[in-house]
């Protein structure tokens, strides 16, 4: 059993991995925008007889952040946290432009650099390595990070600065004992896809997607990217040459979400 922090779980992903948390035993603290829907997936997380704890809470407010997750890895120890909260950008106005950026980067470096300072404060108050457990962060990214993409250019970017980030951390604070990962899913159900209208091949639910990625968590893989078509092709794209890369990008369909606005929710 665990202590899992999971951003951005009151429905897709987020809500799909404190379920399944809950339901091998773990403690799961979570937060979401929507106080509704964060209730309910704190009840369904209890309904499983776990403990599970809900906030409302805005990733951009970096005070608000650092005081729940203290207050949880006070209650609990934390071993994992979930930096998953985000954002899709709709129509690339300035407003949305700038709400995918500070939710995506600005939101998720808020969790990320909190839970480093608690994981290091943790070790230095001491006792033997076996009295430590070894955290770990796993920072929610997307396939679109693989490159640059004209149908969603401020979504794609943000994915890409944030696994990035993501894997040069696990290299930086391997020697700590602290593990990071970036998570890299292709079209999982959320409430982003369901405003999508643009084609999504490979389209997963988000409890498969849950269970792909904790699998590989407990297995301590850097790059958890599925499902591998998508990987594949996305991959393949980002290390072509630019002048062919670009031509190919012509021709992809309009990354459009229903209704234009920038949308805060879980991935």
């Amino acid at each position: 059993m665990a202590n899992v922090l999971i951003t951005g779980a009151s429905s897709g992903i987020g809500r799909a991995l404190a379920i399944e948390c809950a339901r091998r035993g773990d403690s799961v603290f979570m937060c979401g925008r929507d106080a509704a829907r964060l209730e309910e997936a704190v009840e369904s997380c209890r309904s499983l007889g776990a403990r599970a704890e809900g906030k409302v809470l805005d990733i951009t407010d970096n005070d608000a952040v650092r005081e729940w997750m203290r207050g949880a890895d006070a209650e609990c120890p934390l071993d994992m946290v979930f930096s998953n909260a985000g954002v899709s950008t709709g129509a690339e106005t300035e407003s949305n432009v700038r709400a995918t950026f500070a939710v995506n980067v600005g939101g998720n470096v808020n969790v990320v650099l909190n839970a480093i300072d608690i994981f290091r404060e943790r070790r230095r108050r001491g006792g033997s390595d076996e009295d430590v457990r070894q955290p770990h962060i796993l920072v929610t990214a997307s396939i679109a990070g693989y490159g640059p993409l004209k149908s969603c250019p401020s979504y794609s970017a943000t994915k890409s600065c944030m696994k990035t980030w993501a894997l040069s951390l696990r290299g930086m604070l391997r020697p700590e004992g602290i593990r990071v990962s970036a998570i890299c899913p292709g079209f999982v159900r959320s409430r982003i896809t369901d405003r999508n209208t643009c084609p999504m091949p490979f389209f997963m639910e988000a409890d498969k997607a849950a269970r792909i990625i904790l699998a590989r968590a407990e297995r301590n893989v850097g790059l958890i990217s599925f499902p591998w078509p998508m990987r594949l092709a996305t991959w393949s794209l980002s290390i072509l040459p630019f002048w062919l890369n670009e031509f190919f990008n012509r021709f992809l369909p309009e990354k459009v979400s229903a209704g234009g606005a920038a949308h805060v929710e879980a991935k």
